[in-house]
């Protein structure tokens, strides 16, 4: 059994798919420390998570059963310490909590993990100035129309009862988080890091991370390939409208790599002088408070925090730009990059299939050539002749039963 487990249950948008890729490029490192990053693909985590929660997520969930327990079972035959990581782990629920840390051998009938895995949960986390902005582009991404008046209207209302605004609540609340996830955990068990504030040095949140996780002194290769990049507000409200006028005819599995990966990704995330998303200037009291809230209960509850709990108070912006009216020159220049990157990626699409032509092409040549030898059509000649009797036949049965054949030809 593992000796330590690891809980990084969320939030999104906190650092989460770089911490990930970090962990799952670097398998090999951290086994030769004795640390345990159990993924034979980039998203086993997340898949394990679905399994878990039994979440529906455009037929994953299907490919889904079963990898929690496989999951599990790799952390307990484990000697050592072992780290999971996946953000929509903050959206289970106090059930799903209890049969994950059973499965993973953390006991509570005679004292919180006494006598079985010591468990550690980490709570990445940012403030709601950002966040807010964040999860309203995340659903855009995922191919939702939803404007963002509307996004703000569903999530501050107190009924909480759309699937827009449970499911932003629940992955972003941060005390009730940690009331379901660390119920039973000493608060010494129990990690907040805090997202730095923009204009920082890259590298901090790396660093608390390292800190919280006891990867300190490792030799591990920190470039990656694999992030969530934000958008402008014009370039979200670009993508917005393609979902209004694609999704009826866009199938989602063409859709993650075209507007998801492509465009929003590998295109739009690079313009860099767009206006930011952010909250208006009527919501920044309504925040504010639950910030403060926030970060209040999470002093009084004694946790461990590697950097500054005051950093969930975020500060807004002074300039606010309305995703809902973009500046419609803006969205034009992103749209012009949009394009440009379709054009490119269906002349590269053009050059494969040309290859791919001219490839099937020379094998039909290959193949042709192989017919016309003499040693072909004798042995074609002889066939046809055996199957014309059943002696014949037999022999051809055996023959192709010796060379476990399956297929009718010689």
């Amino acid at each position: 059994m593992a000796e330590r487990v690891y809980l990084h249950v969320g939030t999104p948008k906190t650092g989460t798919s770089y911490f990930q890729d970090v962990l799952f490029r670097n398998r090999r490192t951290l086994a030769g420390h004795g640390v345990l990053y159990p993924a034979d693909r980039f998203d086993a985590h997340f898949l394990a998570a679905l399994d878990l929660m039994k979440l529906p997520w455009g037929g994953l969930e299907a490919e889904a059963i079963g990898a929690w327990d496989a999951l599990a079972e790799r952390v307990r035959r484990h000697r050592g310490t072992a780290i999971i990581s996946h953000e929509i782990l903050a959206a289970a629920s106090r059930s799903q909590v209890g049969r994950a840390l059973e499965s993973l051998g953390h006991r509570t009938d005679t004292g919180a993990g006494a006598g079985g895995v010591e468990v550690h949960v980490v709570l990445s986390v940012r403030d709601l100035v950002r966040q807010i902005p964040a999860e309203w582009q995340e659903n855009v991404k995922h191919r939702s129309p939803i404007t963002y008046a509307r996004f703000l209207e569903e999530i501050g209302d107190p009924a909480r009862d759309t699937r827009i605004s449970s499911w932003f609540w629940n992955v972003q609340e941060i005390p009730a988080i940690l009331d379901r996830w660390a119920h039973d955990l000493p608060p010494e068990h129990v990690h907040l890091v805090t997202v730095p504030p923009p204009g920082g040095a890259p590298d901090v949140l790396w660093t608390r991370f390292s800190q919280t996780f006891g990867l300190d002194g490792y030799d591990l290769d920190l470039e990656t390939e694999r992030a969530n990049p934000s958008l402008g507000a014009p370039e979200t409200a670009l993508i917005r409208r393609v979902n209004l006028a694609a999704n009826k005819q866009l199938a989602p599995t063409d859709y993650r790599p075209l507007v998801r990966e492509l465009l929003a990704h590998q295109t739009l995330s690079q313009r860099r002088d767009s206006p930011r998303l952010g909250v208006p200037p009527h919501l920044h009291a309504w925040v504010g408070e639950i910030e403060r809230s926030w970060a209040a209960e999470i002093r009084a509850r004694g946790y461990d925090v590697v950097g500054d709990v005051n950093e969930l108070i975020g500060q807004p912006s002074t300039e606010w730009s309305d995703p809902d009216r973009p500046i419609e020159r803006q969205v034009a220049s992103a749209a012009v990059d949009a394009v440009r990157a379709l054009a490119l990626e269906a002349a590269r699409l053009r050059a494969e299939e040309a290859r791919l032509r001219d490839e099937l092409h020379e094998a039909h040549r290959a193949l042709e050539r192989s017919y016309l030898r003499p040693t072909y059509r004798w042995r074609e000649k002889f066939v046809r002749r055996l199957q014309t009797s059943s002696i014949g036949r037999g022999v051809l049965k055996a023959y192709r039963g010796a060379r476990g054949r399956n297929s009718l030809s010689a």
